[in-house]
């Protein structure tokens, strides 16, 4: 084994034992306390400054004690024991230090799971909001919006139409014999029948339009800007076609495809009405006209 030289005055000593020490580097430290850092980081520097203390406080100790054995080889001068009883409290100071620092990661890290909790806490309570909000203003079969929804729409486009000077429709839709369905094949059959006419009533809706499911085989749909008859003739013409496409439908006992019609009742702003249930009513009052006539939509007179 090598000999380490023994330096020939007891300060000299002292200072090449300090001077195998490795203390922290200062950028090293200074990471813990960035600005804008999240506290699962400043709990991982925190750890790290922790270790760069105990292997201070050990390599503190490990001179500390080869200066020890150096005084009890040879016969000690009061500046090496001044020096040495220095660097035995400033190695208690470490150990101190890092029994502190230890007790601060414990903290810290009930701190983070804790946070970590009340995110998971908080993530649960929004999407349980968001859950509660939109079952209050869609239909739970269909997933379109609710009558509440739709009147809401209705007066906001009411009151647009208003200010820009500009026309509205709104279309009134009653599924043809529907009631035979689910008399013949019965409610899940009629359910699964009405889930693939509002997947289609989406398909052939404009982004500012709103369709809503009015109640049982009945729905209703707002056409925003709609300028002339004929344009609004073509979209129900659109709307019938997509509807009387076959159905198919598929339980656990039966695989069908079914044939709908739908009769539509349509109503302009402000020629039909002014309010949104004037509109709803003679909209209402159009779709009996075109079942009866059997001539799939018809305007208010």
């Amino acid at each position: 084994m090598n000999e380490i030289h023994r330096p020939t005055s007891y300060p000299v000593k002292a200072a090449y034992y300090y001077s195998r020490m490795k203390p922290p580097a200062k950028n090293e430290i200074q990471k813990t306390t960035g600005p804008g850092q999240s506290l699962t980081n400043v709990l991982s520097e925190s750890k790290k400054v922790k270790v760069l203390v105990e292997e201070s406080a050990d390599q503190l100790s490990s001179v500390n004690a080869e200066l020890k054995q150096e005084i009890s080889e040879q016969v000690s001068p009061p500046v090496v024991e001044n020096i040495l009883e220095k660097s035995e409290s400033v190695e208690e100071k470490v150990h101190e230090a890092s029994e502190k620092l230890a007790a601060v990661n414990r903290a810290l890290a009930n701190e983070v799971r804790a946070r970590v909790m009340l995110e998971h806490q908080l993530a649960a309570a929004t999407e349980q909001q968001l859950a509660a909000r939109h079952a209050a203003f869609h239909d739970n079969l269909t997933g379109l919006p609710n009558r509440a929804l739709f009147d809401n729409r209705l007066e906001y486009g009411l009151a647009q139409a208003k200010r820009h000077g500009w026309n509205l429709a709104v279309l009134f839709l009653d599924l043809d014999d529907f009631k035979i369905i689910n008399d013949s094949y019965g409610h899940e059959v009629g359910d699964s029948v009405l889930k693939t006419i509002a997947q289609r009533l989406r398909e052939n809706s404009r982004s500012d339009d709103t369709i809503s499911r009015h109640g049982g085989d009945e729905f209703l749909c707002l056409l925003m800007e709609s300028r002339r008859e004929q344009d609004v003739a073509v979209i129900a013409e659109k709307i019938i076609a997509a509807i009387q496409a076959p159905c198919h439908v598929n339980t656990a006992d039966l695989s069908i495809s079914l044939g709908v019609k739908t009769s539509i009742g349509i109503a302009m702003f402000p020629k039909d009405g002014v309010t949104a249930a004037a509109l709803i009513n003679s909209a209402d009052v159009a779709m009996y006209q075109a079942k009866q006539s059997h001539s799939g939509f018809a305007f208010a007179q």
